[in-house]
């Protein structure tokens, strides 16, 4: 009978070359698991073993965990914007209005942002809606229209206060809208305008005592000088030509008329004035005469 042929394995000769690379394959691998890599503007809080790694947060740049014990949190160091929804106020003199704001704020100590607060962006949120119906209820409605500025400085300080054991810094804060009930602003207006023609009444009067003045002292000058007066009338007379006007009207001297009426204006005690219309045309040339002493 012929022998079996008995099948057996060979053994494959492993390069030195590939286990260099395996080793440096497996070696890159667990350096990523091992390092992690913050930006400039963020920082990481690491816990190992549930409690804070000394040294505070890590970072800008590269750090070394360990994935088996040590977790950690990434914080954004950049200042953050939020709009305060608009808010129902009762303000102290029972008006109510709605008012919103913008808040702006960032982190300056990361570590406190973490261990201290659960989450310091919700928090300083409803912080700050909060401050500002406490804050704005205790002004009155036209210390919030008018004094914006100081109510922001306010509501700044008070929540920068209470946000610095969070590590939280509000830099800022604005007063963006106040609005008013539709019937509030009607009257309001009515007032406004009420004021403003009262004002334009003092303004007219003022102006009237003021042009009587000026008149009285013209015409004491003018009565000094028989002259002035005729002067001061071709001038009117020469104004009242330039703009082509048909119709002229010009003083009569009472001394005119004496000598035609006799004694009915012998002894006047009070002597009216007189006008009289004289129609010329624009091209027609008239004379004017001379008016005496009056």
């Amino acid at each position: 009978m012929e022998p079996k042929e008995e099948i057996g394995f060979r053994e494959l000769p492993i390069r030195s070359e590939q286990m260099s690379f395996n080793r440096g394959a497996c070696r890159l691998f667990i350096v990523m698991l091992l390092v992690e890599i913050v930006q400039e503007y963020e920082r990481a809080v690491i816990f190992r073993l549930g409690r804070l790694v000394s040294g505070g947060a890590k970072g800008p740049g590269i750090f070394w965990i360990n994935p088996c014990t040590d977790k950690y949190q990434k914080i954004d160091l950049r200042t953050i914007s939020f709009d305060v929804p608009p808010q129902e106020i009762l303000s102290k003199d029972s008006v109510t209005v709605a008012v919103d704001a913008v808040v702006y704020y960032r982190v300056c100590d990361p570590t406190m942002s973490v261990v201290n607060v659960e989450n310091c962006s919700s928090s300083t949120r409803l912080l700050a809606q909060t401050t500002l119906r406490n804050v704005l209820g205790t002004k009155n409605m036209s210390d919030i229209l008018l004094d914006r500025e100081i109510i922001s400085h306010q509501m700044q300080s008070t929540l920068d206060e209470a946000t610095d054991a969070w590590g939280v810094k509000v830099e800022r804060v604005e007063v963006k809208d106040v609005r008013l009930p539709i019937q509030l602003q009607r009257a309001m207006a009515a007032e406004a305008e009420a004021s403003r023609d009262a004002r334009a009444k003092i303004i007219m009067a003022e102006g009237e005592q003021n042009a009587s003045r000026a008149l009285k002292e013209a015409a004491d000058v003018i009565a000094s000088s028989p002259a002035a007066l005729q002067l001061r009338y071709m001038q009117t007379l020469t104004g009242i030509s330039s703009e082509k006007n048909s119709t002229i009207i010009f003083p009569l001297p009472i001394e005119l008329m004496r000598a035609f009426v006799g004694k009915a204006f012998a002894e006047p005690k009070k002597e009216p004035s007189f006008t009289t219309t004289a129609n010329i045309g624009s091209d027609d040339s008239y004379t004017v005469p001379l008016i005496d002493d009056i």
